[in-house]
């Protein structure tokens, strides 16, 4: 079950970045579930993770290496989450590393490692191991839609996004997959998401977009309030457009960024809209509020309430429970006869309670909707934020019981 069509698109092609999969049979034989990304020699990449402390091996080995210089390979694995797994786990992604860097005669320290599924579990090295000499043989450029597979747990389907943009009379093109339904909360999520461009693009600049856009995208999304042990979302610069470098002050900072910010979205909201057991994709919008923190506290307490959630997949315009919500966010001195609550274009209150015009007959025709906006208007300053969420239903419920069986 998920929200909207949810097909991938035509991927554009990146130069200089090649993905290859395969099966290791870490969790289910014959699945595809090893990808392993080549970069250009010179590509450059920067990254957010996890800000779970109990944060994954490979999560950790990607930051060492990361930080010691130029990567080259990308190496993800579904099936098994390698957190939880102490000393043997970082002895684990590191042999996993030295593999693929023996394979294809790169350093151990040009590997990032990427893994996602059960906690706790030994990785099986041998297995993966075993599968990478045929994984790699199966690079192409144009197997963005075979990794968008290959890297799902829990997903229902694959998810993508691509486009191009002009940069100076140099078309630049910009490919991007994602995966994640559930344990999805801000500062990140059970979630890894991959962004490549072919554009030239300075270190400093590099890092400040993908920190911007992720903080912006991945980390404005929440199925249920869950912060993994495993999230990543890198980008990629492979910097073999012709096109000249895009550095932090350059006038064609902005258009990039611009269309990166778009594909960030695009494979944010995919997670969502695919959302364990999900029937509903909301944006919550809060503006006029004081601060950014505020508007987040509104935002994501209302998100986060179950009552709200499962009214949200009952189709219930329990409009109460939005109202209790925002009450218990915790924001000092709030002027209830000031602030009003929408529900898409119909007003739930206003002056402190009910709206004279609100009708349930109204409420019950956004209700019924598969994409739902909830507006909260605080009338304190002029910060506006947005994070997307979806409802809670039977089957959420259902594939978390059932998750390891």
């Amino acid at each position: 079950m998920a929200v909207g069509p949810g097909t991938l698109p035509e991927f554009f092609p990146i130069a200089g970045v090649r993905l290859g999969i395969g099966s290791a049979g870490i969790k289910k034989p014959g699945r595809k579930d090893l990808v392993v990304f080549e970069l250009a020699p010179g590509s450059r990449v920067a990254g957010i993770f996890t800000q779970n402390q109990f944060c994954a091996a490979p999560v950790t080995v990607s930051r060492q290496h990361l930080a010691q210089g130029a990567p080259r390979y990308l190496l993800i694995n579904t099936g098994n989450a390698n957190a939880g797994t102490g000393e043997r786990g970082m002895k684990d992604a590191l042999a996993c590393c030295q593999a693929l860097a023996d394979t294809v005669g790169v350093d151990a320290s040009a590997v990032l490692p990427f893994s996602t599924g059960v906690i706790g579990e030994p990785l099986p090295v041998d297995k993966i191991v075993s599968a990478l000499p045929a994984t790699v043989g199966d690079t192409d450029e144009n197997h963005w839609a075979e990794a968008a597979s290959g890297i799902m747990t829990t997903d229902t389907r694959p998810k993508g996004a691509s486009c191009q943009v002009d940069l100076d009379g140099h078309t630049v093109s910009i490919s991007g997959i994602s995966k994640g339904a559930g344990m999805i909360r801000p500062n990140m999520a059970t979630m890894l998401g991959f962004i490549a461009t072919d554009a030239r693009i300075a270190p400093d600049a590099l890092a400040s977009l993908a920190s911007e856009l992720g903080e912006k995208s991945f980390n404005r999304i929440t199925i249920d309030g869950d912060t993994s042990t495993n999230d990543a979302c890198m980008l990629i610069a492979s910097g073999q457009n012709s096109g000249p470098e895009i550095t932090s002050d350059s006038p064609l900072l902005p258009k990039l960024r611009e269309a990166l910010r778009q594909v960030y979205l695009d494979l944010a909201h995919a997670i969502v809209r695919d959302g364990e057991g999900a029937t509903k994709f909301v944006t919550i919008e809060v503006s006029q509020a004081a601060s950014q923190q505020e508007a987040l506290d509104v935002a994501y307490t209302v998100a986060h309430s179950p009552l709200v959630k499962t009214a949200l997949f009952a189709s219930d315009p329990n409009w109460g429970r939005i109202l209790a919500a925002v009450g218990r966010a915790g924001v000092e001195g709030l002027d209830l006869n000031a602030l009003e609550i929408y529900l898409g274009d119909v007003c739930l209150v206003r002056n402190g309670g009910r709206a004279d015009d609100y009708s349930e007959e109204r409420g019950q025709a956004v209700m019924d909707r598969e994409d739902i906006t909830i507006a909260i208007d605080l009338k304190r300053g002029t910060v506006m934020e947005r994070v997307w969420t979806c409802d809670f239903s039977h089957d959420y419920v259902t594939i978390n019981a059932e998750y390891r069986t």
